[in-house]
C-alpha cells in the first residue's frame, strides 16, 4: 500500500466499503430467512397439536388467508425453494426446518467472521488513506 497513489487508495477503500455493505445485506438476508424458518418450525409444532377436522385459516401468501379444515396433520407440504413443494411427514418437515436453521446459523457465523475481517481492513485502509492525505497536504 505504500506505493499506491491517493486515488488508488480511495478506490480500494471504496471497494472494500462496498463489500462490507454487501456482507451486511447478506447478514440481514440470512437473519430474515432464519426468522422465517423459525416461524415455520413453530407453525409445524402448533399444527401437530390441532385435532383433525379443526377449522383454520390457511395462508396463501404473507397477507392472504383462506378458511380451511385440517384433514390430517400427519402430512405437510414443504416449500423447498424456487416454487417447488414436497409432501413430507410432520417429523420430516420439522427435521427439514431444523436442518435449514442449522445451515443458516452456520452461514451467519461465517458471514459475521468475513464481515468483521473486511470491516477491519476497511478501517485500516481508511487510516492509511488519512495518513497519506496528511502527508501529501502542504504544511503551513
Amino acid at each position: 500500500m505504500e506505493k499506491m497513489s491517493v486515488e488508488q487508495l480511495k478506490a480500494v477503500k471504496e471497494q472494500i466499503d462496498q463489500e462490507v455493505v454487501f456482507l451486511q445485506d447478506s447478514l440481514n438476508n440470512v437473519r430474515s430467512a432464519s426468522t422465517r424458518l423459525k416461524i415455520a418450525s413453530n407453525a409445524l409444532h402448533d399444527l401437530s397439536l390441532r385435532p383433525q377436522g379443526k377449522q383454520m385459516l390457511v395462508p396463501l401468501t404473507a397477507s392472504l388467508y383462506v378458511p380451511g379444515t385440517l384433514d390430517s396433520a400427519d402430512k405437510v407440504v414443504v416449500d423447498i425453494g424456487t416454487g417447488y413443494f414436497v409432501e413430507k411427514t410432520m417429523a420430516e418437515g420439522k427435521e427439514y426446518c431444523e436442518r435449514k436453521m442449522n445451515l443458516m446459523k452456520s452461514n451467519y457465523d461465517q458471514l459475521i467472521e468475513v464481515a468483521s475481517k473486511k470491516k477491519n481492513i476497511a478501517d485500516e485502509a481508511g487510516a492509511f488513506l488519512q495518513a497519506k492525505l496528511r502527508q501529501a497536504a502542504p504544511t503551513t
